[in-house]
């Protein structure tokens, strides 16, 4: 059903947003009292896959097409 799919879709959106704040509390919490660069770039590049994942869909580029 349409709504079933527009509530996953909502869920995924909010799952996504949770995620990327607790990340970027915790890069701001490193930032300021460690200073670690190294870990600053890891949240970084975990931050970029949360997004390229939920929101640019590059799953779908090895799936097969249906028609």
């Amino acid at each position: 059903r349409m709504n079933d799919k527009k509530a996953a879709a909502y869920r995924l959106g909010l799952i996504t947003l949770v995620i990327l704040a607790v990340l970027t509390i915790v890069e701001f919490i490193i930032a300021v009292y460690m200073g670690a660069l190294v870990l600053l770039f890891i949240i970084a590049l975990l931050k970029a896959a949360v997004i390229i994942q939920n929101f640019m869909h590059i799953a779908r580029l090895w799936q097969e097409e249906s028609h």
